[in-house]
C-alpha cells in the first residue's frame, strides 16, 4: 500500500486553510482572509479577500469544523467533477457568497463554511439522472440549509447566510454541472 495525493484541490485548500490558521492563531489573519464588509474597489487586497476570506478561520473547532466536511466531501466530488471544475465552483461560491454578503451585511466574513455547505449539497446530487429530484438531496437540503434558515435568528456571531448560500450553490452546480466524464459545464 502507499499514500496517494488523490484529490489535489481539496488537499490544497485545506493546507491553506491550516496553515493560515497555525501561522496567525495569536494575531489577527491578514486583511486577504477577511472579508470586509464593504465595497473597496481600489484596494487590491479587497479582490483577494473575496476568496481569501474562505482560508482564515476564528478557531480551532471552527476549523476543524469545516476542513472535516471539506475532507470528507472534496475527493468525492473531485472524482466526480475532476479538479479543474471543483476548483471553479469554490472559487465562485466564495466570490458570489462574498459579493452577496457585503450587499446584505456590514460585519466581517470569515470561514469556509459556504463552501463546506456548497459541498454538502453537490454531494447529495452526485447521482441525479435526467430530470428526477433524490430525496436525499430533499432531505439533506431540509436539514442543513433549513436549520442554518432556523439558526439565524439567533444572535451567536455565525454567518448563517454563508451557509444558506452555499448550501444553494451547491445545489444549482448540482444541477446545472456535468460530471467529467462530459466535457462541458451547462451554466
Amino acid at each position: 500500500m502507499k499514500i496517494t495525493f488523490n484529490a489535489p484541490v481539496t488537499l490544497a485548500f485545506s493546507l491553506i486553510c491550516a496553515v493560515v490558521y497555525f501561522i496567525f492563531t495569536t494575531n489577527t489573519p491578514p486583511r486577504i482572509c477577511i472579508l470586509g464588509g464593504y465595497f473597496d474597489w481600489t484596494n487590491w487586497q479587497w479582490y483577494v479577500s473575496l476568496v481569501g476570506y474562505t482560508m482564515g478561520h476564528g478557531s480551532l473547532s471552527h476549523l476543524i469544523g469545516n476542513l472535516s466536511l471539506i475532507l470528507l466531501l472534496g475527493p468525492i466530488l473531485e472524482e466526480k467533477y475532476g479538479s479543474k471544475k471543483l476548483f471553479f465552483m469554490i472559487v465562485l461560491s466564495a466570490v458570489i457568497t462574498a459579493l452577496v454578503h457585503i450587499l446584505f451585511f456590514s460585519h466581517n466574513l470569515i470561514g469556509a463554511s459556504g463552501i463546506a455547505f456548497m459541498m454538502i449539497t453537490l454531494v447529495s446530487l452526485t447521482n441525479v439522472r435526467g430530470k428526477e429530484i433524490p430525496i436525499t438531496f430533499i432531505l439533506i437540503f431540509a436539514l442543513y440549509v433549513g436549520g442554518e434558515i432556523l439558526r439565524s435568528f439567533e444572535n451567536d456571531n455565525v454567518s448563517q447566510f454563508a451557509h444558506i448560500a452555499g448550501g444553494i450553490i451547491g445545489a444549482i452546480f448540482g444541477f446545472k454541472v456535468k460530471p467529467k466524464n462530459n466535457s462541458s459545464l451547462i451554466l
